[in-house]
Order: structure tokens, then sequence, then C-alpha cells
């Protein structure tokens, strides 16, 4: 099994949003960032054997780092039809041998089903954007709806958020730990051309 390190090189040849949208908060997620995420997964047994749903998955970074430490099967969930081309194409760079399904729907309205156990990995928009507060809200819906498990990556400060709404819905957050996201400049709102975000990851167990 690779290495945290060597799993980030992996994931590093995987190519962002040619045409990102901002009202989408479509953030390419750093390979860094994806391999910890997955690797803590791993190491909890939340991905071997497992189907791996990644809610919206953009280009297809936690689709792909998951699919390479060995699940049932991955699921990349997204509703831009050219982010999923992307994706596809980034699984024939990265290689992955791991049956990956590609699914353009609306990741907030439980689009599958999955059989058997089920972990979600994502790294929902944050609600950054006017009118979008608490976007992240509608995808924990969905892992709570599909999934025994998920990992999930916010905005630093969402703890007492996150916690509540697992605990009104069926679920207990059991692992929290804090991640820096490293943002290039995307947008013209954007004053700097790289930024550092402190997001926390949350793992939750869904009964």
């Amino acid at each position: 099994m690779a290495t945290k390190a060597e799993l980030a090189g992996q994931l590093a040849v995987v190519a962002g949003f040619e045409n990102p949208q901002a009202a989408l908060e479509q953030y390419p997620t750093p390979p860094e960032l994806a391999a910890h995420v997955v690797h803590v997964a791993d190491l909890n047994d939340d991905i071997q054997g497992r189907t791996v749903v990644d809610l919206g998955a953009g280009t297809g970074m936690f689709t792909l780092g998951a699919a390479l430490r060995g699940p049932e099967r991955a699921v990349g969930v997204e509703i831009d039809r050219d982010a999923l081309e992307v994706a596809r194409e980034n699984r024939r760079r990265v290689g992955t041998r791991t049956e990956i399904h590609w699914v353009q729907a609306d990741a907030t309205r439980a689009p599958i089903r999955p059989d058997g156990p089920t972990t979600v990995v994502m790294n929902p928009p944050f609600g950054a954007q006017s009118g979008n507060e608490h976007a992240d809200r509608a995808f924990l819906a969905t892992a709570a709806e599909i999934a025994e498990v998920s990992y999930s990556v916010h905005n630093a400060g969402s703890r007492e958020f996150v916690e509540a709404f697992a605990a009104d819905n069926g679920g207990e957050v059991t692992h929290a730990f804090a991640a820096q996201f490293d943002l290039d400049r995307q947008f013209d709102h954007h004053a700097a051309d790289r930024r550092e975000i402190d997001t926390e990851v949350f793992r939750i167990e869904w009964s």
C-alpha cells in the first residue's frame, strides 16, 4: 500500500477545473489534503472493501484518492458535466484499476442508494458565497442518508455546527482535525494570487 506521501504524489497529476464556477465554489482540493483524509479513512477501515462516494466530486480528487486504496467501488457524484469530463481524464492519468462510476447529479438530493457498507468522502462548498450560507448542510444530509460513515472538509470554526447537525440526524463526530487548504487565485474577487485557508475535517458515524 502506498504511503500518505506516495498517495499525494499519485494525486498530483489530477487536473483542476477548466472553467470554475464561483456559485458552485469550485476549488480544487489539494492532493496533500485529499491524501491525508483518505489515509485517515483507510487507517479506520473505512475504505477497503466498501463503496466510497465522493459528493460534489469536482474533477475527482477524493474519488481517485479513495480508489487507490482498494474500495469495492468508488462513485463520484458531480452536477457539472464539464468537471466530470475532466475527472474521467484524470482517472486515465492516475491509472487506478478500481471500478469507478461517475454520476452527473445534484449531490444534495441523495441521487444514489449504494448497497453494502458505504463511506462518504467530500469537500463540500463552505457556503462562502452570499445567499449560499451553510451550503455544506445539504451535503451532510445526503451523507446521513446514504452512508454509515463520512469524512468532510469544512471551514475552520465549523465544529459546533457539524456536531449539532450530526446529533440532530442520528450521527456522532468521532474524529476532528485541522488541515490547511492552499488556494490559488481563480476568480476576479480573489485579491491574492495564493492564500491559505484554515479548515477542519470531521469523521461522522451515522446510525
